[in-house]
């Protein structure tokens, strides 16, 4: 009876059904491997580093003529970079909108000025019954008592990026969170079944963070996409989209749509600070000058 056919691979005689194997197994390897590598440069590159998005800019611009513009416009192109956070609600997260130096400046401002924070009551609300939905440090600063003129220039920066006018915020409300403080959710616009008849409503939110916080301390949005909405949510847990602090960042989210009606998924709040301190300004936008 005839032996079956034998090869040498590496010095050893293997069986030829084995040897076919191997061929087939290197030409898969041999086709394959480019492909893949392909699409692994492929998706790598797809994604622009912060240099190529840098660089984009600057071709932008240099492609770019100033338009002429009218008389309360600007003789110069503006460019603050922002993120979608969510459109349920409407909150937009803007990277690095003021320096470190700038925050440092607006928290020795507002330091000797800290008192327990209060809260607008409902009716038939006290304040010992309300004392722990809030319980941070805070102050009302305006611009005019900013002799370094940080706080106008976040203004006119804030009011670049929503094209609302400075006259529609109220003073910043500059707050210090320390370990376990924090604020239940709530709404920034007010109820009128609630609190009685509105001259205005308060209809965005303007937060910027003035420091780093090491753990917990995020704003909260438990509401966001409509979750938790049905279920029994006390507004004590800390759910739903969370911004971490970062000094520098500023956060905007709409509490009102734009046919002036609440947005019930603009529910927010202040997780519990674990670790460190947490700072931030913030300013609330209405949707009428003559607000007071």
């Amino acid at each position: 009876m005839k032996g079956r056919s034998r090869g040498r691979v590496c010095g050893h005689q293997v069986s030829a059904p084995l040897v076919l194997v191997l061929c087939v197994l290197a030409f898969l390897v041999g086709y394959f491997i480019p492909e893949f590598q392909q699409v692994i440069l492929v998706t790598k590159h797809s994604i622009p580093s912060f240099s190529s998005f840098a660089n984009q800019r600057h071709e932008l611009l240099e492609d770019v003529t100033v338009a002429e513009h009218g008389v309360t416009g600007d003789d110069q192109l503006s460019f603050i970079p922002f993120q979608v956070l969510s459109w349920t609600p409407r909150a937009l997260l803007f990277p690095k909108f003021a320096s470190p130096a700038q925050c440092e400046a607006i928290i020795s401002l507002a330091k000797t000025k800290l008192t327990p924070s209060s809260l607008a009551l409902r009716k038939g609300e006290t304040a010992t019954e309300t004392q722990d939905v809030r319980t941070s440090h805070g102050c009302f600063l305006s611009s005019r008592q900013d002799k370094t003129g940080t706080l106008a220039w976040v203004e006119e920066k804030m009011a670049k990026a929503t094209m609302i006018p400075k006259s529609h915020g109220e003073a910043f409300n500059v707050l210090r969170y320390e370990i376990g403080q924090k604020y239940n959710s709530h709404y920034d616009v007010f109820n009128p079944a609630e609190y009685g008849p509105q001259k205005s409503q308060r209809m965005a939110s303007f937060l910027l963070y003035l420091s780093d916080v090491e753990e917990g301390g995020e704003t909260m949005f438990p509401f966001e996409n409509y979750e938790h909405m049905n279920e029994n949510y006390d507004y004590k847990e800390c759910i739903g989209l969370k911004v971490k602090p970062k000094q520098g960042d500023a956060l905007l989210f709409y509490s009102m749509f734009p046919n002036g009606t609440f947005d019930k998924t603009a529910l927010h709040g202040s997780c519990p600070v674990i670790k460190g301190e947490k700072w931030v300004a913030t300013k609330w936008i209405r949707d009428k000058e003559d607000w007071s």
